[in-house]
């Protein structure tokens, strides 16, 4: 065997040994997690029922229940939402087809990129001095949103960057060579065959969102509310309510952590029911995410 034969095949056997110890790396954290899922539903799916889904919470463990902290999840995750992704997608476009390449630009990049490694507590810290203490805007489902919002807006940014980096460079020289301008290009062709990917980005930082606890405990979540807030409608003109967001919310991390925090063991069991609720939550977040990807890429042909 040769030298050049012999540097192959012991390149080849390190191929196989990093390819194996990945291989027993991933088994092994799929145990821990499938572990820690089974324990989960152990403890919890005895608990699952219509009148723990309906009811609020009580001193009580077995009449506990996690209306109020589902139903404040879903609307501080609408107002997230509604905060970051605009903002989000509309500052990655600037970045990625208009902002013009000098020392400003790579700041901000630089900055974008710091903040989405930030930990959550210090968005709360943020949110507590400027929304809570200066702003005054309470201890509502606004402030908690507007604070998420923070939190996953450079998430938002970084996906949407990479999505429209994904498009081919033909696709814009093709609209240019049509007579077509930047606006249009961007709005007609960049941002459709890249819709995919971008969705993709925001439903992901809505699910990592949907889990933080950390930030709205600063800000003011409670632990315990046995009332739902005002609906977002009324019968009068405009017929549409906004006095919902400046009531007190709880979400699901929240209530868990309550449950969890007390000595009676009912109570944890009902944290697990909530945490397997949470669970479906992420996990049907992460779905539509899925779903959505394959769909906008079957509808794009290069």
């Amino acid at each position: 065997m040769t030298p050049i034969q012999r540097k192959i095949a012991r390149h080849k056997s390190l191929d196989r040994f990093f390819a194996f110890e990945g291989l027993t790396v991933m088994i092994v954290a799929l145990l821990v997690l499938l572990a820690l899922v089974g324990q989960l539903m152990f403890d919890g799916l005895t608990r699952l029922s219509w009148q723990f889904l309906t009811s609020f919470p009580s001193r009580f463990p077995a009449q506990a229940g996690i209306v109020s902290a589902w139903v404040g999840t879903i609307l501080v995750m609408l107002v997230t939402a509604l905060a970051a992704i605009p903002l989000g997608v509309g500052a990655a476009i600037y970045l990625e087809e208009y902002a013009p390449n000098n020392w400003a630009t790579e700041l901000i990049e630089i900055n974008i990129a710091n903040l989405a490694g930030v930990p959550s507590i210090v968005y709360g810290l943020m949110a507590l001095g400027l929304l809570v203490y200066q702003f005054h805007l309470g201890q509502s489902f606004l402030t908690a949103g507007l604070t998420l919002g923070m939190l996953i807006l450079p998430m938002v940014i970084i996906a949407t960057r990479e999505a429209i980096r994904s498009v081919p460079p033909y696709v814009r020289e093709a609209a240019y060579a049509l007579g077509a301008t930047k606006w249009q290009t961007v709005r007609d062709h960049v941002v459709p065959y890249s819709m995919g990917s971008i969705l993709t980005g925001m439903i992901l930082a809505l699910s990592r969102a949907v889990g933080e606890t950390a930030p709205l405990i600063t800000v003011g979540a409670l632990s315990f509310i046995a009332f739902l807030p005002h609906p977002p409608w009324q019968e009068a003109f405009p017929f549409v309510s906004f006095e919902w967001l400046f009531d007190p919310f709880t979400v699901m991390p929240i209530q868990m952590f309550n449950w969890v925090s007390r000595p009676q063991e009912e109570f944890h069991v009902n944290a697990a029911a909530a945490g397997l609720i949470l669970l479906a939550m992420t996990l049907a977040m992460n779905a539509v995410a899925i779903v959505i990807r394959a769909r906008f890429r079957k509808r794009i042909h290069w």
